[in-house]
């Protein structure tokens, strides 16, 4: 049976303490705003249904009582649903938003907390050179996006996601510590993980949970930004009008609103979407919030139901992933699902797994995915220019020196 104890920060240093540093190269993160989770080590891992049940009847002894100081798992959940894999770290550092800063560690682990608290510095890429290819080739994925706006046309669906992929080889070892801090520069308002090789940056909330409040955010409809604000204003506005990304955006908003009501006492979304602007595209965004009714579901249940959304998936979901499954040519795997955190409790933050990159174990190449909502009005050349523009966020991140 696990053990955890957890104890405020300032018992074990003065110092302030970066969670990107606590994961540096090989740990584990899940992260906004300076608000989240750090670990080192791993004291279990395995399927969700074990994990939880470690979780639940671990030995806890916690002076802090906040959400995830009793016991926390950081993990994934992937596109299709058919793997939630979930580790609980030997020690973890949380800090939450009211400022509270903890260290959690395991059983034996107290002799650990010094060695994952001292700074390491990260190596950036100095002299490293970076060759990108395609993953799936660019003509199988502009039929894909024709083949799904044909579908979307004759009424057998209402919009899919069409994705690619491409590979960055480097000629040294990518740093993965370096790569977070450039991470949390351009995108320290996003959910920045990392977690067993899978990294990235996501804008998008797919559920959290802290005691009987419920939140989502859900985000469908793209466009650049260009760095000219005059230009990016105009942009925005021709996002709130087009009528193509509009159709988009409900999809998803009418989905999750459906999924969720039936936990909730009340449930309530803004009455239009605004425009969320990240360090590269703006989307659309609408927040949903309400309250469980009791007794309340476990986070990773509602991670369940709701993903993949149609934001990554398609409507109707399963005709949609069956297109998806018949034309894209690309193995998903984690991207597209979802990546975050959970407690004994069941609380805990689900981030939509995009603008990320799989590493392969030699940190020499990773593997980055990008894709965008099919509807009736989408065209395949300008998909193609909006997957380009998602893939900058990690592609500048790691090739950047």
């Amino acid at each position: 049976m696990l053990k955890f104890t957890t104890r405020p920060l300032s018992e074990f240093t003065d110092q302030p303490v970066d969670l990107n540093d606590v994961a540096a190269s090989h740990g584990t993160l899940f992260v906004r705003d300076g608000v989240g989770f750090a670990g080192r080590g791993v004291a279990i891992r395995g399927p969700v249904d074990a994990v939880r049940h470690a979780l639940s009847t671990a030995a806890v002894h916690d002076s802090v009582d906040r959400p995830g100081s009793s016991g926390v798992a950081v993990g994934w959940h992937t596109f299709l649903g058919d793997s939630t894999q979930l580790i609980v770290p030997r020690v973890t550092v949380g800090k939450s938003s009211d400022g509270a800063a903890w260290v959690t560690f395991v059983d034996d682990a107290a002799g650990e907390v010094a060695a994952v608290l001292q700074h390491s510095d990260s190596v950036p890429n100095g002299g490293a050179t970076f060759t990108i290819r395609p993953g799936v080739d660019v003509d199988t994925y502009l039929n894909a996006v024709g083949a799904i706006r044909e579908a979307v046309r004759t009424g057998r669906i209402t919009k899919a996601v069409i994705a690619r992929d491409i590979v960055v080889e480097s000629s040294t070892p990518i740093d993965v510590h370096a790569l977070l801090k450039r991470l949390k520069a351009s995108f320290g308002s996003s959910y920045r993980y990392s977690i067993d090789g899978f990294v990235g940056a996501s804008p998008e909330l797919l559920v959290s949970r802290n005691g009987d409040e419920i939140a989502s955010h859900p985000l469908a409809g793209t466009t650049p930004r260009t760095g000219n604000p005059e230009v990016d204003a105009r942009l925005a506005v021709e996002l709130r009008t087009s009528s193509k990304n509009q159709i988009e955006h409900r999809v998803v908003i009418d989905m999750v609103h459906e999924t969720l009501l039936p936990w909730c006492s009340y449930l309530d979304w803004q009455p239009e979407p605004e425009v969320i602007a990240v360090a590269n595209v703006q989307h659309l965004g609408t927040r949903v919030e309400g309250r469980l009714s009791a007794p309340f579901p476990h986070v990773l249940d509602l991670v369940a139901e709701l993903s993949p959304t149609p934001a990554l998936g398609g409507h109707p979901r399963d005709i949609a992933l069956g297109l998806i499954a018949q034309h894209e040519g690309v193995h998903r795997g984690r991207y597209g699902g979802a990546v975050g955190w959970c407690d004994r409790a069941g609380n805990g933050t689900w981030a939509v797994a995009i603008r990320c990159a799989e590493f392969s174990a030699d940190r020499r190449s990773a593997r980055l995915y990008a894709g965008g909502g099919i509807v009736a009005e989408s065209e395949p050349t300008a998909e193609l220019a909006e997957t380009q523009a998602k893939f900058q966020a990690m592609l500048a991140a790691i090739v950047r020196p």
